[in-house]
């Protein structure tokens, strides 16, 4: 942590932030873990695709300093850090720049009180849209139901609201219930399924709400 750390951390100082700028090798797509946990997916996922450069979010030190040893055990150069809320981030990105975003098994919040806590809301899709490129994918996993049908039931909201949209993925049962090769199974996960709670996956394509013009951005202009 005390050597490592600061040089993978990404600083929030720039007004905008081109994520791959980020990484001292060229990287031909960048992805987003939000709320990586212990880092194995993470980590996993960067040792697969070194040619992709990977962001992890993590606001608690412990599972910042777990994905720190894997960087560190595994050599990982395409794995780069943000100690804090994924909103910050998020409200940085260069539009357009990521074209994977992984948030998997989020704090779900169980109590009705406490719902609004939940990350997926109206605000953080349009910011999760904002970051993606368009034909980009947002992956979402939870082995709660409440928390499945309120993800559906949001994305269906921005989906009718929005200049973009999320395409669901699935064609049949299968394509959310069973996990894809590509996605690796955590220990959070393995619990869940001991415990006799179902996982379900969901793969969302970002697309361009249709009769829409998006407007550029300023650097564009």
């Amino acid at each position: 942590m005390e050597t490592l750390y600061p040089r993978v951390s990404i600083s929030l100082e720039p007004e905008a932030i081109d994520p791959a700028a980020l990484f001292s090798a060229r990287v031909d797509e960048v992805w987003l873990e939000i709320g990586f946990g212990g880092g194995e997916h993470l980590a996993w996922q960067a040792a697969r695709n070194p040619h992709i450069g990977v962001i992890g979010c993590e606001p608690f030190i412990n599972g910042i300093a777990k994905l720190v040893s894997e960087i560190d055990e595994q050599g990982l150069a395409n794995v780069r850090i943000h100690g804090d809320d994924a909103r910050f981030l998020l409200e940085k990105l260069t539009p357009g720049s990521i074209s994977r975003i992984f948030l998997l098994y989020p704090d779900p919040w169980p109590k009705k009180r406490h719902n609004k806590r939940r990350f997926v809301n109206a605000e953080t899709l349009a910011l999760l849209a904002r970051a993606l490129k368009e034909g980009g994918e947002l992956r979402i996993a939870s082995d709660i139901p409440d928390y499945v049908a309120w993800t559906l039931a949001h994305i269906r909201r921005h989906n009718l609201a929005g200049e973009s949209r999320f395409e669901w993925l699935a064609e049949s049962p299968a394509d959310w219930r069973e996990r894809p090769e590509d996605w690796l199974r955590t220990r959070y996960e393995a619990k869940a399924v001991r415990e006799g709670r179902t996982p379900a996956y969901l793969r969302f394509r970002r697309e361009r709400a249709a009769g829409t013009c998006e407007k550029p951005h300023k650097s564009a202009i």
